[in-house]
């Protein structure tokens, strides 16, 4: 019978693992693996797990939100022999989920892991030793994702992100950057960028996947600056719904490695957790990543 790690992020989804934990573990039980369960208690904890114990399974599989990704994919990273990883999202944006076309149907992804493929997903690494999954982001609203309360992210989904998002327009503010990718530099006054390898982004930026491709080594760079008036911010408005990113107002480009220099701390966040500050970033594409089931 072959192994599994299956983690728990108990937090995740209103506590949804609750009303599914049993048919999922006896869909792997009965489909010949032997899951060992782990639930996470705090943040940190999952990557350890991973990096420590991933080498003495057959399979690693996650039951949460983007975030308990995350820390799976980060310890995979740091283990000594990487295994797939099986994702059962339950959490609020599940922005890999959609990029991958998983189900939102928790016993239905524990099938797909047992009968699916592994694809290789390509991780960010932020910095000397942080990794993440499909974003690093900078500028406007970037701070609303942890400033969320949880329970407000549990029981309003996206809605909790916007009304939060809501309270900072009044502080819109841009920060000058240096942006230097494969091939170039950019230079400009900006109230958002992000560093993605994903068709999602927070349920609102929209990539399509003749654009994003999860295991090229390259991420996608978006990059926005701040509106003067009404019509630029019409513009920005319709690049990102469109996916057009030819306007003025809004920078797109592909690079392996990405370093930005700021004049000052800016806050960032990782895969919607919080990044912390920084004035000088560079992010490098780990290719190969991981590979995911889908």
């Amino acid at each position: 019978m072959k192994t599994m790690m299956l983690l728990v992020n108990p937090n995740a989804g209103r506590g949804g693992y609750k009303a599914v934990l049993g048919s999922v573990l006896e869909t792997f039980c009965t489909g010949g693996w032997a899951p060992t369960v782990y639930f996470s208690r705090g943040p940190g904890e999952l990557p350890r797990l991973v990096a420590e114990r991933a080498a003495d399974y057959d399979m690693v599989a996650c039951m949460g939100g983007d975030g308990t990704l995350s820390e799976v994919t980060a310890g995979m990273m740091r283990a000594s022999r990487r295994r797939p990883i099986g994702y059962i999202p339950l959490g609020t944006a599940n922005d890999v989920a959609h990029t991958l076309g998983l189900s939102a149907r928790p016993a239905e992804c524990a099938k797909n892991i047992l009968t699916g493929r592994s694809v290789a997903y390509d991780v960010g690494l932020f910095g000397e030793e942080n990794y993440f999954t499909y974003v690093a982001a900078f500028g406007a609203f970037t701070e609303v994702s942890y400033a969320t309360p949880q329970e407000a992210k549990q029981a309003l989904g996206h809605t909790a992100y916007m009304l939060e998002g809501m309270r900072h327009l009044g502080q819109l503010r841009d920060v000058h950057a240096i942006v230097e990718y494969d091939g170039g530099v950019t230079e400009g006054d900006y109230v958002f960028g992000a560093v993605t390898n994903s068709t999602s982004v927070a349920g609102l930026v929209k990539l399509s996947g003749e654009t994003v491709k999860l295991s090229d080594g390259m991420f996608e760079v978006l990059l926005v600056k701040k509106p003067q008036d009404i019509r630029d911010l019409g513009d920005i408005i319709s690049s990102v719904l469109s996916a057009d990113f030819s306007g003025p107002c809004v920078s797109f480009l592909k690079s392996s490695e990405v370093r930005i220099l700021f004049d000052e701390s800016v806050a960032w966040t990782r895969d919607g957790e919080d990044g912390g500050r920084h004035r000088d970033v560079f992010i490098r594409n780990c290719h190969p990543g991981v590979e995911i089931i889908v």
